[in-house]
This record gives structure tokens, sequence and C-alpha cells, in this order.
């Protein structure tokens, strides 16, 4: 009987399935420090973001057949490395690519009209500063007709350019790995197929009111949203962050914010994880969400029936 480890957990629906087909599956958590000890009674170890599966435990546990990310990114892993080992490293990439896409227009939804903001002050005010509110919130503005910049057009940029589209939005994107890419939308029960040429991220940065970023991105690397590509930006900038901790410089990030280059910001990833920036966490122009992107319970079971699918045809082999 083969043994899996799912150290970040997995949907009962995934685990229901494993276990039908004849595998004993496992998902007490396990400590960091103490995994490289714990994984060498595993053939499989299954991880989302929290868990790291760097090189040292690869070389520790020789025996380790596959290891599966429940999600998108594998930065959390030696992908490379372990394929090298001969291991099997998989993941599910399309699986949460919806709900994604659907927390970046919660955070422009929430922003645009100030939900984040007067959600914090209504409480502290009486009722007889219910009127002086009512103003102060009364100058929001819609989505429609304004442009947005998506920087990485995989899967889930292409989910958040299929709902910009659905609400009239404009989309300007940029992709490395894209020329051109068809979007399927479904409006309405109806699937309306929208070719969408790629652009420079120049041209995304200078003329978007709203940017949304999709990209990979592994801590030691250069930020791709810094200095100068603020003061490429519109004054007034929205700037959406739902893909990595990061990939945006948080600093410089909360610097655009005080002078008003970045009108609001919403982010989901932190460049310190747990423990965020106390100046972001509390700034007044911030829409704030605990790394939650693919956190719906639709996802979590297309996520971990992906997986078991992925996992019982790899040990059938």
């Amino acid at each position: 009987m083969n043994k899996i480890l799912a150290n970040d957990g997995i949907d009962d629906s995934g685990k229901s399935k494993l276990q039908e087909a004849g595998f004993q599956i496992d998902t007490d958590n396990i400590a960091q420090d103490k995994l490289e000890d714990a994984l060498k009674s595993y053939d499989a170890v299954l991880v989302r973001s929290a868990t790291q599966i760097r090189k040292e435990i690869i070389d520790a546990c020789p025996d380790l057949k596959l290891i599966g990310r429940g999600g998108v990114g594998m930065d959390n892993i030696d992908v490379e490395y372990a394929r090298s080992k001969g291991i099997e490293v998989i993941n599910t990439p399309a699986a949460s690519s919806l709900s994604v896409a659907e927390l970046v227009f919660s955070h422009l939804f929430g922003l645009v009209r100030f939900l984040p903001d007067s959600n914090r002050q209504m409480p502290l005010f009486g009722s007889s500063d219910f009127k002086s509110l009512k103003k102060q919130y009364s100058k929001g503005i819609e989505l429609c007709g304004k442009m947005l910049g998506i920087i990485g057009l995989g899967r889930i940029g292409q989910e958040v350019a299929g709902i910009a589209f659905g609400i009239g939005m404009k989309v300007l994107a940029c992709d490395i790995m894209l020329n051109e890419t068809n979007i399927e939308l479904q409006i309405a029960q109806e699937k309306i197929s929208v070719s969408l040429k790629t652009v420079s991220m120049e041209q995304v940065l200078k003329e978007s009111d709203f940017i949304s970023m999709h990209v990979p991105f592994k801590k030691g690397e250069k930020p791709m949203i810094g200095k100068a590509e603020f003061e490429k930006m519109k004054n007034g900038v929205y700037i959406i962050n739902c893909a990595r901790g990061g990939c945006i410089d948080e600093s410089t990030l909360i610097k655009a914010l005080d002078n008003g280059k970045v009108a609001y910001a919403g982010i989901d990833v932190f460049e310190e994880e747990p423990t965020p920036k106390p100046e972001l966490l509390k700034h007044p122009k911030v829409s704030l969400t605990p790394h939650i992107g693919a956190s719906t319970i639709e996802a979590q079971e297309r996520i971990g029936l992906e997986l078991a699918d992925k996992i019982i045809e790899f040990f059938n082999k």
C-alpha cells in the first residue's frame, strides 16, 4: 500500500478517492523542521504553499516517488532537482484559476466603492455622522469602460480577462510567453471567443487604470514592480496582487500609496508571510485578504480530485 502525506491538507473528495483506490493518506500537519525524518516513511507528499520541499528533504528521502502541489505555483518546491532524482512532480494549474480571478474582482469592486475603509470607519461613528460618511464615500467609480492591465496571461490571467470583458472593461495584457491568445468567455450561458493580443509591459503600465499581477515569483528575485515601474503608471492607478508576495516591492508600494501615485491596492499575498508589514496592514487605501486566492470550497474540491486522479494514474503505471 502506497503511503501519502497531505501535509497542508486535502479536500475530503480527493482523500476519499485515494482511499477507495487503496492508498493510505495521512493529513496530520508535520512541522517543517520535522518533515525530513517523517517523510522517510512515505511514498508521496502533497503540499500547498506552506510546506517547503527543498533539496535537503529530497536528498534525505530516497524512497519518495511523487511530490504534489495543490495549486499553480511551485516556488516552494525544488522542482528541477526533484525531477533530476527521478521524482514525479505534479500540480493542479487549472483547478483554482476561477477562484483567484473572482478574488481579484472582489478587491476591485470593493475598492472602487471604498468598502474596506467604510467598513473600518462606520462602526466608529454615531448616527449623527451618517450623512458625513455618506458624503465621504459618495464618489466611487465604475469598472465598466475602464482599462484593466493584466501582467501575466496564464490560466488565471485569462480568467481575469474573461471577467473584465464580461463587465465591459477594456483589457491590455503582457506576457513574455505569449504573443496572442484566444480567451473563451461565458456570459449568461453563452460562450464567446475573444482574441486578445498581448502588448509590451511598458504599454500596460502607462495606459492602465487598474493593474492585476499574475506572474510567478521566487524569493530572492528582483520585484517585477518597483520604483521605475510605478513611475510609468498613471497617477491614481489601482493595483491588485493575488499572485505571489514579492513580485511588487511593498516598501515602494507604500510610498506610492502615500503620495497618491497609486490610489488604492488590493493585496492577497505578501513579501513576508505570516508577518506582513504593519504599514501595509494598517494603510487606509489597502484592501487585504490573507492569501486566500484558491481558498473556495469549489476550488479545493477540484484540486483534491485532480491530485487524486494524477496520483492514481502515476502509481498505476
